[in-house]
Order: C-alpha cells, then sequence, then structure tokens
C-alpha cells in the first residue's frame, strides 16, 4: 500500500528537458569522500553544490542519497532529507534519483523503496542492465516520477541493456529519456540510436570519455550532463575544484561546439 501523505513532484517541471546548452550535473554519484573535496557527500553540502551549479548553468540535477556514514541509500528517510534540503536551498531544476542495486541490491527491495517514498522526485535512473528494469520504470512512473533510462553502449555490458530497453514497451515517450552512457565518443555508437522508440535522448560519458562524449552530444544537439559523479578533472586536464566548475566548462563546451544553428538559437 502507497503511503496516502506522498507529495508528488512539481507538476511543472515533472519530466522537463534542460534547455538547450544546460547540461545536467551529476552531483557525486558513486564517488566517496576518499575522491577528494570537490565530492559533495551531506545533505548541506548537496544542496551548496546544487545551488552553484544551477547558477553556473545546469539545467538538472542528480543526486545520489546517501547515508551519514556515507553509503548510498533509497530509504525514505534517505531520499525525502536530501531532495528537501535541496528544494529548500531554492534549487528549482529537476531533481533526479538513481534507483540502482548499489543503492539497493534486491529487486523487490528496490520496488519496495520507491512505494514507500514521500518525497518524490522529478525523474529517476534505472539501469537497464540491471534486474528488473522495466518493472521498476513502470513503478516510477505510475507514481509520477519521469524515468531516464540508463543503456551503456561500447562497454563490456553487450548489447542486453539495450535489447532489454526495446523490449519495454513505452506508452508514454513524453516522460521517458534514453541515457546513454558511451565507452567512447563514436559517432557509429550514436547512429545505432535511429530508429529507436520516439524518446529524448541524453549522451554521457565517465573519466576519460565524459569530455569526448558531452563534445559529441553538442554536435549530435542530444541533452548531456557532467559533474564530478562522471569525472574529476576539466577539459584541459586540471582537477575540477566543484561540480559548478565542471558545469560552466560544459557550457563553454557545448557553446563551441554545437552546430551553428542550435548555437544561435
Amino acid at each position: 500500500m502507497r503511503p496516502a501523505a506522498a507529495r508528488p513532484a512539481p507538476a511543472a517541471v515533472a519530466g522537463a528537458l534542460s534547455p538547450v546548452g544546460a547540461p545536467a550535473v551529476s552531483l557525486n554519484g558513486g564517488r566517496s569522500a576518499a575522491d577528494g573535496a570537490a565530492v559533495p557527500m551531506s545533505p548541506q553540502d548537496l544542496a551548496e553544490a546544487a545551488s552553484a551549479a544551477v547558477a553556473a548553468g545546469a539545467g538538472e540535477v542528480l543526486v545520489s542519497p546517501r547515508t551519514p556514514c556515507g553509503r548510498r541509500s533509497l530509504s525514505p528517510r534517505v531520499v525525502g532529507p536530501v531532495l528537501e534540503a535541496l528544494r529548500g536551498a531554492g534549487v528549482r531544476v529537476p531533481l533526479s534519483v538513481p534507483v540502482s542495486v548499489e543503492a539497493e541490491p534486491g529487486r523487490a527491495g528496490r520496488l519496495e523503496r520507491i512505494r514507500s517514498w514521500t518525497v518524490l522526485p522529478e525523474r529517476a535512473e534505472v539501469g537497464f542492465a540491471e534486474p528488473g528494469a522495466a518493472e521498476l520504470a513502470q513503478e516510477l512512473l505510475d507514481r509520477g516520477v519521469a524515468v531516464d533510462a540508463v543503456v551503456p553502449l561500447g562497454g563490456p555490458a553487450g548489447p542486453g541493456p539495450m535489447a532489454s530497453f526495446l523490449a519495454w514497451p513505452v506508452r508514454t515517450p513524453g516522460r521517458v529519456r534514453l541515457v546513454a552512457e558511451l565507452a567512447a565518443a563514436e559517432p557509429a555508437l550514436v547512429a545505432g540510436l535511429r530508429g529507436l522508440p520516439p524518446v529524448a535522448v541524453v549522451l554521457y560519458g565517465r573519466e576519460a570519455a565524459a569530455w569526448p562524449v558531452l563534445r559529441l552530444a553538442a554536435r549530435c544537439g542530444t541533452g548531456t550532463r557532467t559533474g564530478v559523479g562522471d569525472v574529476l578533472h576539466l577539459p584541459d586536464g586540471r582537477p575540477a575544484r566543484s561540480n559548478a566548475e565542471l558545469v560552466a566548462a560544459a557550457r563553454e563546451q557545448l557553446a563551441r561546439h554545437a552546430p551553428a544553428t542550435a548555437a544561435s538559437r
């Protein structure tokens, strides 16, 4: 039974896309405090990092809620306070939470967790390389949370995650995005996305692939993202001091590499 007190995501931004040139920001991802001072962990630090990233031009915020000991969690007692801290700090862009095996290993446990949320994000990431992805994605949609279907391309996962996504009947394409994690900035990987269900596409990479894939996304006109959850260095190789610095660098790269017609909008 779902909690009667559940507060839905604000309708004005639920399922919204970032404006052209406004990347999403992954505030922390799977990082820990051992990865450096640029990684925010506590709700207060996450709220401050989100506010600064949005001020620098981020159009969405992806946050991995953590317990006080730093473990990823989908518990409503962890997710709710983080989302409320960000919104209380004046963050008015869509907020997204990854619903992953790292946060809750069991398939049934993940479903039970999202059913127990009393504070909802606007979006949630569902990894289609993980078991039960379609069921989890549908449950989120039923709760009013838009879905980012994460599909790795060009890496060791092989074709299985894409096959899993294609087997899921997308009945509300306006509330679903295909988020392709590219192992490398290979245009052929993007060309293979043609003819898929009519959903918006986001391209991103991690670590060494992060900036090349962001530039590819600019040329292709898709959504993209940055942030210390994905990469810890700037395009010139210098260590990033914050999520806001990465967002500013991403906006510069997007403006530089976008087609002239898109850049002039």
